[in-house]
């Protein structure tokens, strides 16, 4: 692929602590010098993005309907326009132009932070060599966040062509330095390399475990980073460090939410608590997150996920032990939640946090906020039934997907290779108007096709997968790797599905979000349309 020389001029507005929605308007040399290891710390607290995608993946995603024929108000242009598809969409603090900058902004504090290591003896100072394999993961998950998104997915058959972005070692060092974008191929062993080099580091110890890339959150993002490559043996191998010898002892205590915490208010700050010792790595952000994923009606319904989604191919849908029977609320040790609106029913886990702070409490004005686990022991054990799925060790997945449904339903039925096959053999495949949870898989990588026993057991994997990240925003990176193909539906005031305005097909181009405006603007190339 010929690659563009373009202006990158967003990373460096982080150095200084500056807004990265600011180009660069002063020199590097003019940041504050990291002269200790306590300060190479504390800037490591900026390696992370402020900026959850999580809002934007789940609207992307196949997790909501239009349901604007029967809630009240407006969504708003912004999620208007997340909804479909669109390029050029409104900025919001969640927006993509957000999410952009502010890795960026992450990515230049980890490169300052490494830089400062290296004049200070290195990753062979003991001081220092836990903040290196931080600063390091940490600049690995910011790219890796950025290319997921703002790229198409990683396959073996066209990532050596297709448009990557910038993979950024070093602190910016003049004003509007130049780079090539490349291609995703060449990101993705780029961060393979930081994740390698970073694991032979990374700590525990830190005074506040869960919002640093501590062990086990390390090793939970390299299984998700080799599943999504392909290398599916050292997902498995990543997957075993962080899950240990007892994967079920590591789970959500879903008996304990379910029998403690009687309200939405103190199930969701339990769910996203540092004391789970199920969330690896917390994370925070500006969001309005917590009131359309919580019970709040109106406009913030207009995009949801509906009782139909529930019924038909999430929650309550059949599965291999159930019969054909849809499911029940009871089923389930941490029970869902289903609240009406109107004639909508939509369907929620009380894990979204919601809080507010205050920028003037007499005025009453501030901003929303969010607290959610990036990773959690529950989808690393997801993420390597995955992994023995596409590595054909079946048996082994049946083993993981046993752990996690016991842990996840009052009295599920021990699962196997052939009662899987079994119960997917009469699903039919999903249409629009008739909805399963049962979809075609277009996947770009190896794998043995439909009827077979792989492809019923990806089924089930992809199905637990979305029930446990619900809101969480992991669904629009399963339908990206799957070149799964969804639609746009509108209810009608019946809530009944009435018609679909658009589809997303399984190399339609716009699974690549559109570079933000203003860095086109600088002369960084779009993404192809």
């Amino acid at each position: 692929m010929k690659t563009t020389k373009i202006i990158l001029s967003i990373a460096a507005a982080a150095l200084a602590f500056a807004s990265c929605n600011k180009f660069l308007d002063t020199m590097p040399d003019n940041r504050a010098e990291l002269d200790t290891p306590a300060k190479i710390k504390a800037i490591l607290g900026s390696a992370y993005s402020f900026t959850d995608y999580q809002m934007v993946t789940e609207l992307l995603s196949d997790n909501v309907d239009n349901n604007a024929a029967v809630v009240t108000g407006e969504a708003g242009r912004f999620y208007d326009e997340i909804f479909a598809w669109k390029d050029g969409i409104e900025s919001n603090n969640e927006s993509p132009e957000n999410i952009w900058d502010r890795n960026w902004g992450a990515i230049a504090n980890a490169n300052q932070a490494l830089e400062a290591i290296n004049n200070l003896g290195g990753k062979d100072n003991p001081e220092l060599s836990g903040a290196y394999g931080e600063a390091l993961l940490a600049r690995a998950y910011a790219h890796f966040t950025l290319v997921n998104i703002f790229c198409l997915q990683y396959n073996p058959q066209t990532s050596e062509t297709d448009q990557g972005l910038p993979y950024m070692e070093q602190p910016e060092q003049g004003l509007n330095p130049q780079y090539q974008r490349g291609n995703v191929a060449e990101v993705y062993a780029k961060i393979e390399a930081d994740i390698e080099e970073g694991l032979k580091y990374v700590t525990d110890d830190y005074d506040v475990l869960k919002y640093h890339f501590n062990r086990q959150a390390a090793f939970a993002f390299a299984t998700r980073f080799f599943l999504y490559y392909g290398k599916y043996q050292r997902a498995i191998e990543c997957a075993n460090e962080c899950l240990g010898a007892t994967p079920a002892s590591q789970l959500r205590d879903y008996v304990d939410l379910q029998n403690n915490y009687a309200t939405i208010a103190t199930a969701r700050a339990a769910y996203n608590s540092s004391d789970q010792k199920s969330n690896l790595l917390l994370q925070t952000g500006y969001s309005n997150q917590g009131l359309y994923w919580g019970n709040y009606s109106g406009s913030y319904k207009y995009y949801a996920f509906t009782q139909n989604i529930a019924l038909t191919e999430s929650f309550f849908a059949p599965t291999p032990w159930s019969n054909g029977a849809v499911l029940t609320a009871s089923a389930f040790k941490w029970r869902p939640r289903t609240y009406n609106v109107s004639t909508l029913s939509y369907t929620i886990f009380w894990k979204i946090d919601y809080e507010f702070e205050y920028t003037d409490p007499v005025a009453g004005i501030g901003y929303r906020r969010t607290v959610y686990p990036a990773f959690t022991t529950d989808e690393c054990l997801l993420n390597r039934a995955e992994a023995y799925i596409l590595s054909k060790q079946y048996d082994k997945a049946c083993e993981d997907l046993n752990i996690w449904c016991k842990n996840m339903y009052v009295n599920p039925g021990e699962l196997t290779p052939e009662n899987i096959k079994e119960f997917y053999d009469t699903v039919p495949y999903y249409e629009w108007d008739k909805p399963t949870q049962k979809k075609h898989l277009n996947p770009k990588f190896a794998w043995e096709g439909e009827g077979s026993i792989q492809e019923a057991m990806l089924h089930f994997v992809l199905n637990c997968r979305r029930t446990e990240t619900m809101g969480l925003g992991q669904r629009w990176f399963d339908i990206k790797r799957y070149g799964i193909e969804i639609y746009r539906r509108v209810v009608n005031s019946t809530s009944q599905l009435d018609h679909i305005t658009d589809t997303l097909g399984p190399d339609d181009l716009r699974r690549a979000l559109q570079i933000p405006q203003k860095s086109r603007d600088a002369g960084f190339e779009a993404n192809k349309r």
